[in-house]
This record gives C-alpha cells, sequence and structure tokens, in this order.
C-alpha cells in the first residue's frame, strides 16, 4: 500500500515531456512554478530515500528531536509548523520503529519529552547523507548566492 502511494505520488509530479514548453499564460503565474518546482524536487527526494523508509517529514522530526533533546510535542509541532495531530502520527509511527522515546518532563508534569534512541541516531546519520546529496543535486542548479537568495525568498512565503 505504501508503494501505491509513493507511485502515484511521482505519476503526479512527472518530468517536462518535449512539447512542455508551450504552457501559454499559465507560465507568468509563480504558483504553478512553485508546485512544478515542489514536484521535481519532491520526486528527487523520495528517489534519494526510497531505500531508507522515511518520509521529509519524518527525517525533520529526527533532525529536530537530535538538536533539541528533551523537546516537548508541542514544541517539536511549533518548529514544523505542524498541527498537534499530525506531530503526534508522526511520533507514534517513528516510536513504534523505535527510533524515539518518550519521556515525562522535568519541568512541566503536563508535556512528555522526545528523544532519539541508538536506532533513531542511526537512522538519522544515514538520513543525512541523504540529504546532503539531494541538496547538493538541488544547489548545483544555483551559484551560492543565489541559494541565499533563493532561501530569502521562500522563507517569505512561509513566515
Amino acid at each position: 500500500m505504501r508503494t501505491a502511494r509513493i507511485k502515484e505520488a511521482l505519476a503526479a509530479t512527472q518530468p517536462a515531456s518535449d512539447d512542455a514548453d508551450d504552457i501559454g499564460e499559465i507560465r507568468d503565474i509563480v504558483g504553478f512554478h512553485i508546485r512544478l518546482a515542489y514536484g521535481a524536487v519532491y520526486r528527487h527526494f523520495t528517489e534519494t530515500f526510497s531505500d531508507l523508509d522515511l518520509t521529509q517529514k519524518q527525517v525533520s522530526v529526527l533532525w529536530l528531536v537530535d538538536d533539541h533533546p528533551d523537546i516537548a510535542q508541542t514544541g517539536l509541532a511549533q518548529r514544523m509548523r505542524m498541527d498537534r495531530a499530525t506531530t503526534m502520527a508522526i511520533v507514534n509511527r517513528l516510536e513504534a520503529r523505535g527510533y524515539l522515546v518518550r519521556g515525562k518532563s522535568a519541568t512541566d508534569g503536563r508535556k512528555q519529552t522526545l528523544n532519539l534512541t541508538t536506532d533513531g541516531r542511526a537512522a538519522l546519520a544515514t538520513a543525512k547523507q541523504a540529504v546532503r546529496e539531494h541538496e547538493t543535486w538541488l544547489k548545483q542548479r544555483y551559484t551560492p548566492q543565489e541559494v541565499d537568495t533563493l532561501v530569502e525568498l521562500l522563507t517569505r512565503l512561509h513566515e
């Protein structure tokens, strides 16, 4: 079932064909280009991560938990800009795989802390290598200055 979802996502973001340059007025629609760019980035990410069986969000959660030991799930949700239910579902999946462990907060009894397990650290180390490969693929299309500008411009959209 998981494979079917990936194939559907890939089918929706296929690379351009020979007559793809003829897009008419839509060429001036910024959102259209963002969607195409996202499709290309997502497609490459999925190919790069296919052996890891981790999603972008799962990798981000592992990374943030590693960077912020004892982080509360609410803090994780805020940093990921996701709702609590989605965050909880991701955390539950990673915990079930043995990558995360929940604990009790030393400062707030209502909160649970999150930390990586040994297997979680190993999965993250492998994922970070895949991220580096993916980032190299992405950044090689731009100069370092253009990368900085692109990050700045994209940040304006999501802040």
